[in-house]
């Protein structure tokens, strides 16, 4: 394995990061602050517990999970979109470089700078509600497996897309409505008997409700399910990464 491409697309991406703190670190995090206080508190005060959890501390898993699903998919997507868009995607095409090395390095910075932001939004949340941790190893197994599925997602779309246009869609239109519809905000056994058998048909309920139950021990479905669904949605994402370059489908045209 070419481990210095790796490294070299990897701490090009991070550079990156760096480059734009204010909108990659500092807006996420300023955002979900203003969750807390709004949903945390207005909201919060008038809903005493949900599983035996404060509201304020219930809501901390989702708040994660939003910024995680949204920020993986947002850094993947345009860290492959934007060397196509100016033409240099044809110069990694041509180094010796392995389709294998290319996705570790885009991925595994998009997973990178995610997990950062989450770790950064737990510790945001400590300074608004108490937390508790019970699962830490399954928590941060989670973590893991729904930065690097996402950020798999994100560098697909980054492929599909073919403007700015397409690359914001996906994120604005559905990856942000399924995470409010997926039980970032409440237990979805809080909804009419029809809603809850609805619910079960978005993915990303799975994904809250395993990371949740990471830290508190409550969930809406079995942890075993949801480590099924995410692990299930992570090797779909790489089947059809795989089939992308093995057909130069976005690559080459």
């Amino acid at each position: 394995m070419n481990l210095h491409a790796v490294r070299a697309i990897y701490a090009f991406e991070m550079a990156r990061t760096r480059r734009t703190l204010m909108q990659s670190v500092v807006s996420p995090v300023v955002s979900t602050s203003l969750y807390f206080v709004v949903f945390g508190a207005a909201i919060g005060s008038r809903i005493q517990s949900v599983g035996g959890v404060s509201y304020g501390a219930f809501i901390v898993p989702g708040l994660i999970m939003l910024s995680l699903l949204t920020q993986s998919v947002s850094n993947a997507s345009f860290g492959i979109y934007f060397p196509r868009f100016s033409g240099t995607i044809y110069e990694l095409l041509s180094a010796p470089v392995s389709p294998l090395e290319t996705v570790l390095g885009y991925v595994g910075a998009a997973a990178t700078k995610s997990i950062v932001l989450g770790l950064i939004i737990l510790a945001t949340a400590t300074l608004f509600v108490p937390l508790q941790i019970l699962h830490p190893v399954w928590m941060v197994l989670f973590l893991l497996l729904t930065a690097t599925t996402f950020s798999l997602f994100g560098f697909i779309l980054g492929l599909w897309a073919n403007g700015f246009e397409q690359l914001q869609v996906v994120p604005l239109l559905v990856i942000t409505p399924l995470t409010f519809l997926g039980g970032s905000f409440y237990s979805i056994d809080m909804l009419p008997a029809g809603w809850q058998q609805l619910a079960l048909f978005n993915p990303v309920v799975y994904l809250v409700s395993g990371f949740r139950w990471s830290f508190y021990g409550h969930a809406d479905v079995a942890v075993g399910v949801s480590l099924g669904v995410t692990v299930l949605f992570l090797a779909l994402s790489l089947v059809i990464v795989v089939w992308i370059f093995r057909t130069g489908w976005r690559l080459k045209a």
